[in-house]
């Protein structure tokens, strides 16, 4: 899944999503505690544009790519497993 935000509450929308699998960043944990996310963030800081870039297309600056992959886990069975 990749997604790029252009707005900070468009960001922040989609990391509470990537991290929780909903928008409300409600993080489900199963018996022992571990958060059951659907998604893996394949890096830790969303990608900005660096200043050549910037340099070249200047409405680039606002812009933020949020990658992550899916996790065996659907979001079925992450509630299942959280009940």
């Amino acid at each position: 899944l990749a997604v790029i935000s252009y707005h900070s509450l468009e960001d922040r929308l989609v990391k509470h999503f990537m991290r929780s699998g909903n928008f409300e960043d409600d993080v489900k944990r199963d018996l022992k505690g571990a958060a059951l996310c659907p998604f893996a963030p394949l890096n830790r800081k969303a990608v900005v544009a660096d200043e050549e870039e910037q340099a070249r297309n200047p409405r680039s600056r606002s812009a933020r790519l949020r990658v992550a992959t899916r996790t065996a886990l659907s979001l079925d069975e992450i509630n299942s497993l959280a009940a």
